[in-house]
This record gives structure tokens, sequence and C-alpha cells, in this order.
């Protein structure tokens, strides 16, 4: 496995992410062309219906399932604050956002307080933007 790093921390799935999900955009796109040029019909409603209940619930599955991995990483980087913060900052900590702890889950041990307080000081929101300012990557290779 290659060493995780901010350029190449992405996760695809191949067979979800370049089979799945064109398979069923391309189903819906079929669906709705056959419904309206080829055969406007009660059964061309449901299969367009029924393309796009497919295609929502698998993105819906995905966005569970990332949904709960953000809640577990701020449990994990609430835990790993108040083991590392010094004491000034551990009464802030319920200040960081999802975004910015799932973020600072990359940062190593020894350079997490300067950052985090540098994210909590100049309010810095986005993921990527905390991301490019970690200089030792700590990788996270069971992500969903």
């Amino acid at each position: 496995m290659a060493e995780q790093n901010f350029s190449n921390h992405t996760k695809y799935v191949p067979p979800f992410h370049f089979f799945v999900l064109p398979i069923l955009a391309l189903n819906l796109i079929w669906s709705i062309y056959h419904l309206w040029k080829l055969h406007f019909s009660f059964e061309g409603i449901v299969g367009v219906l029924l393309a796009l209940a497919l295609a929502l619930g698998f993105l819906y599955a995905r966005l569970f399932a990332l949904s709960v991995q953000d809640r577990m990483i701020r449990l994990e980087e609430r835990l790993r604050l108040a083991r590392l913060l010094p004491d000034d900052l551990k009464p802030r900590i319920e200040e960081f956002t999802v975004p910015q702890l799932v973020a600072l889950r990359f940062a190593c041990d020894e350079e997490l307080p300067a950052l985090a307080r540098r994210v909590l000081n100049e309010n810095l929101r986005g993921r990527k933007q905390i991301k490019q300012l970690v200089k030792t990557w700590r990788p996270d290779y069971q992500r969903a």
C-alpha cells in the first residue's frame, strides 16, 4: 500500500465508483429516454421511478456510511484532542466542527496542538484547507 498523503488520501472503490454508479446513471438516463421518446406509459413512469430510486438508494447508502464514519472520527478526535492539547485549549474542544475534526485527524500527534490552535484562532473551516496545512501526515487506511 502506498504511503498516504494529501494528494492520494481520497478513497475510490472501483467496483462502486466506476461500475455500479455509472450503470445506475445509464439505467436512469435510458429509462427517461425510453419514457420520453419511445413509449410514454404507466410502465415507463414506473421504470423511471424505479431507476431513480435505485440510484438514490445507492448514493444515500454511501452518504449514510460516510456520516457514520464522520461521527466516529468526531469521537476519536475529541478523545485524542483531550489527551494531546495543552490545558488552555482543552476547554475549546467542543468548538471544533465535524469537518475540522475530520481534517485534523491527518495531523500527527506532535503537530496536532499547534494546528488545532491555528484552526480555532483563524476560524479555518474547509477540510481541504486544513488538510493542506498538515506537514507530517498521519494516514487513515480504514475509511469507508
